[in-house]
């Protein structure tokens, strides 16, 4: 079980030394790195913490804190992905719209450019 938290305390530690150079390298943006920095942080403090993961065991029914450990760093990351979705899913609308916005304005445009050819056009002869 040592080997098993010094590895997670090494990852975690990894994890968010790569998060913040992400950042500061504008590789990932600040509102989003939150999620990840918790993550990562949530895991480095039960990995040095064993043993509030024999507590969390006894919660959850397990019989190795190893295996609470597993199920916690589980839990994390599918609520760090479905977060994602989330944001996905709402960028993924804003852009239909403005899209949509795009779309009326070329076509207003082109309405208009129309109209002054028109407009234009018997004046000159």
């Amino acid at each position: 079980m040592d080997r098993l938290l010094h590895i997670f305390t090494v990852l975690s530690v990894g994890l968010i030394l790569v998060i913040l150079r992400s950042v500061r390298r504008e590789h990932i943006r600040v509102e989003y790195s939150v999620s990840w920095l918790g993550a990562a942080s949530l895991l480095l403090v039960l990995s040095l913490l064993p043993g509030s993961l024999s507590q969390l065991a006894g919660w959850f029914g397990l019989t190795q804190s190893s295996e609470a450990l597993l199920f916690i760093v589980l839990f994390v990351f599918i609520a760090v992905f479905y977060r994602f979705s989330v944001v996905i899913s709402a960028l993924k609308d804003n852009n239909i719209a403005l899209a949509q916005r795009v779309a009326i304005l070329e076509f207003q445009l082109h309405r208009l450019h129309e109209e002054n050819q028109e407009s234009a056009a018997p004046a000159g002869s």
